[in-house]
């Protein structure tokens, strides 16, 4: 278990290192491209290393007892967290722009009215379900570190987005929120506007998604628990 939380410190470390203190003197050193290589390779050694320790964890008991009412809410917030994801990626000024050419719309509408970083909170969504499911210690771990990369990391990028283009994000800022809902409940912004993309999209990937457990898990989530 111990291996479990190292290897998960060192995933969320890594990134934060090099998404912000290290990039600026590293490119400057080594150039982009070389830069966005070390960065993936060490993504990806550490993510490996995360999963490697994780399945080698031995089993714990599971914290609380898991029924239908928090299968349901799961499933539930699975759904919301899929919409979430699908609707971020399309028309998303957070998202890495290489040219320079992603405006930030000038009304925030469906994911966007939400939260101006959807995707973020759909992977902090995810983990939050499968803690509330899989309550074990190496999964709580795990998750957990999904959930801190996911909303530290939104955090960081407001600041990084902030200093990189000041006027047009922090106008993007006053017209959204951090947290879900907040720009809604403020009257900052306005429920609705989602794309069939968004909509139809994200049931498509809940249903996948939730069905996938079935043959790589061996254990069936979402509807599936309930139907067939």
């Amino acid at each position: 278990m111990t291996m479990v939380l190292i290897a998960a410190i060192a995933f969320v470390g890594t990134h934060f290192l090099l998404s912000h203190p290290l990039r600026r003197p590293i490119v400057q050193r080594v150039g982009e491209g070389p830069f966005l290589g070390i960065y993936s390779l060490v993504a990806a050694v550490t993510l490996v290393w995360l999963i490697i320790a994780y399945r080698a964890a031995p089993d714990t008991p599971p914290l609380w007892a898991v029924g239908d009412g928090l299968w349901i809410a799961a499933s539930v917030l699975m759904l919301i967290a899929s919409v979430l994801m699908v609707g971020s990626l399309r028309g998303n000024p957070a998202l890495p722009d290489p040219e320079g050419r992603m405006q930030a719309p000038e009304e925030a509408r469906g994911v966007f009215a939400i939260t101006r970083h959807p995707m973020m909170w759909a992977f902090a969504i995810w983990g939050a379900t499968h803690i509330l499911v899989y309550p074990l210690a190496a999964n709580i771990i795990l998750t957990g570190a999904i959930i801190v990369l996911a909303l530290v990391g939104a955090a960081l990028q407001d600041r990084k987005k902030r200093a990189i283009q000041p006027d047009q994000w922090r106008q993007w800022e006053a017209r959204t929120s951090y947290w879900p809902l907040a720009a809604i409940i403020a009257g900052r912004a306005r429920a609705g506007g989602f794309g069939l993309h968004a909509l139809g999209g994200g049931l498509l990937l809940w249903l996948a998604a939730t069905w996938a457990h079935i043959p790589l898990a061996g254990w069936a989530a979402g509807i599936w628990r309930w139907v067939g």
